[in-house]
């Protein structure tokens, strides 16, 4: 995509900080909206000069975008293009798998707007600690953009207009693009974002159904053209060490998730909108849930939801980060200066780069201690009872007495 000059030489997604070289690839099973697609993060052998995939895939995703904030699409493609047209991600595109032992996986679920390459700093540290995670694009319709194929009348008339890493194997495929749904005028939200929170833990679900295919050895079809060999993770996943992880409304899928299957055995929710799910549900949710709020986003209405799951039995936590937005999770936060990022709200007082490590060290930390992993991020317990001069433990909004 253009702009190989790029304007932002100093800005860019920060790579992993493990012991561990990451490698990602997309993996597209069943080429209908039913199907699942998802950008696969892993601890990968290293390699000379890797090459870096494009933070955004496609213009398609650049539309979509524009669409999801009210702009005019050829205005804002140029913007974005400029912006963030050469921005890489910091994992090398189909590199050869690192077998180490088992992996714990992670599946991860985007927020509204946003799609499967958007929170790539968290995914590539979390592969660089040694986890394998799964990021799902959803097809839910609340992904600013996403895609899936039809079968073509015409063989090999059809091609994708502008990526090359998204090309079907079957040449009689076409593409269809699937773009954000706003609300129609007058419709009543919850029963859109609650149907839409029940398939997107679907989708996750999916996803983690797949890699337990890929694990057992079984022969699992990448509609995509692709060089990663995905028997190469036979046998390599802990699947008895599972999380789920989100943002905004993926932190309200990780609930969801977390209540429709067992398999997940702890979730970390990130600055989560509580709107989207049906209160019914929560006496169900009996796994560990972490709460990691931004200072700016959270309200009194959306914390006391949160704070129906407190359990006596089951471990809840919660901390806010100081001097961060909502948008402190996506890699945005890391691809925009000051004057931009604060005007359009993606960047906070707090330098990113701190913000987004505590987040993740208290992720681990969290991890560990719940999936019983033998390692040495417990070395980070403190961030998750809010111990650092940057956090908070618990809230920074105060809930009336007579709520609670």
């Amino acid at each position: 995509m253009g702009n190989s000059s790029g304007h932002n030489n100093t800005l860019s997604i920060p790579p992993g900080k493990g012991p561990h070289q990451v490698g990602c690839t997309d993996l597209m099973v069943g080429r209908t909206v039913h199907g699942t697609f998802l950008r696969l993060y892993y601890p990968c052998q290293a390699s000379e000069n890797p090459q870096l995939p494009d933070w955004v895939p496609c213009r398609e995703y650049f539309n979509g975008l524009a669409d999801f904030m009210k702009m005019n699409r050829a205005l804002s493609e140029r913007i974005f293009n400029y912006l963030f047209g050469s921005c890489k991600i910091p994992a090398a595109w189909n590199a050869s798998f690192k077998p180490d032992g088992k992996y714990p996986v992670i599946i991860f679920s985007h927020g509204l707007g946003a799609f499967r390459t958007l929170y790539s700093a968290i995914c590539v540290e979390l592969a660089s600690q040694g986890f394998i995670v799964a990021a799902v694009e959803h097809r839910d319709e609340s992904a600013s953009a996403t895609f899936y194929f039809r079968e073509h009348a015409e063989p090999g008339t059809k091609k994708h207009p502008s990526c090359d890493i998204a090309k079907p194997l079957s040449d009689n495929l076409e593409e269809v693009w699937m773009y954000y749904r706003p609300l129609k005028p007058g419709e009543n939200e919850f029963p859109l974002r609650n149907k839409q929170v029940k398939q997107r833990a679907d989708e996750c679900i999916r996803a983690l159904d797949i890699l337990f295919d890929i694990n057992s050895g079984k022969s699992v079809e990448n509609v995509l053209q692709c060089d990663f060999d995905l028997s190469t993770m036979e046998n390599s996943m802990d699947l008895c060490r599972i999380a789920i992880m989100g943002h905004s409304f993926g932190g309200a899928t990780v609930i969801e998730c977390l209540c429709k299957d067992v398999k997940f055995k702890c979730g970390v929710a990130l600055d989560t909108w509580m709107f989207p799910l049906d209160e019914e549900i929560f006496p169900g949710v009996k796994q560990p849930i972490f709460f990691i709020n931004s200072e700016k986003f959270q309200w009194i209405g959306n914390i006391i939801r949160m704070k129906k799951l407190d359990s006596a039995i089951f471990p809840r936590k919660m901390i806010t980060i100081k001097g961060t937005v909502h948008q402190s999770f996506p890699d945005f936060t890391f691809l925009t200066g000051n004057w931009i990022g604060r005007l359009m709200k993606l960047k906070g007082e707090i330098d990113p780069h701190i913000a987004l490590d505590l987040s993740n060290k208290a992720t681990l930390a969290f991890l560990q201690r719940h999936l019983n992993m033998d390692i040495d991020f417990n070395q980070w317990d403190a961030l998750i009872d809010g111990k650092d001069d940057n956090l908070i433990p618990g809230t920074n909004i105060t809930i009336p007495q007579s709520s609670i």
